[in-house]
């Protein structure tokens, strides 16, 4: 479930995270299908209002969700995503499936930044990655910290973003499945 980043936007070949998620499960020796109902420009209100039915009805046995840029960027009131994230939680509770969701990368270093009004992004990830955090311990989620590896990631990976400068390049895509790998592989192990 999730924006751009769960499609694949900005990569030309590959998908996005999920789909190279499955694919190193895969050559894991596991025997899975994947059922992507990510949408570019997703906010939160749209994951719950048009993919959570859809992905309850798939009887899943793993969520991830990737959202929440899109939220910070089109201005989206921090109880609105927190209220919708806790309805999200709840409905997919009701399937048994773990979730996993990471929280919302330091767009800061993005190289876009440079680009739009600096009130757009400044203060306003942090709390809504606390929300996520509070979401997650309530509701019993598995968060990985995309923020902070993205503090890292970004610097340090010159071709993580792809020529828009705002969504990943295959490499972004790369490193951010590595980062989710080690929680994936433990749920499904379960």
């Amino acid at each position: 479930l999730g924006d751009s980043t769960a499609v694949g936007v900005g990569a030309t070949r590959g998908g996005g995270y999920p789909e190279r998620l499955a694919s190193r499960l895969r050559r894991d020796g596991l025997s899975l299908g994947l059922t992507n109902l990510g949408v570019s420009g997703a906010r939160i209100r749209d994951v719950f209002t048009g993919q959570v039915k859809a992905a309850v009805a798939a009887q899943p046995t793993l969520v991830t969700l990737g959202v929440g840029t899109n939220d910070i960027w089109r201005g989206t009131a921090l109880e609105d995503f927190r209220e919708d994230l806790e309805r999200i939680a709840s409905r997919l509770k009701q399937t048994g499936a773990p979730l996993l969701l990471v929280n919302i990368a330091d767009m800061a270093l993005a190289p876009i930044a440079q680009l739009v009004p600096s009130t757009l992004y400044e203060g306003r990830i942090e709390p809504f990655n606390a929300a996520i955090a509070e979401v997650a311990r309530a509701e019993g989620l598995h968060l990985v910290d995309l923020h902070s590896a993205s503090r890292e990631m970004f610097p340090r990976s010159t071709h993580f973003f792809s020529q828009d400068g705002f969504h990943p390049s295959e490499e972004g895509y790369e490193e951010w499945a590595d980062l989710m790998l080690p929680t994936v592989r433990t749920l499904v192990s379960r």
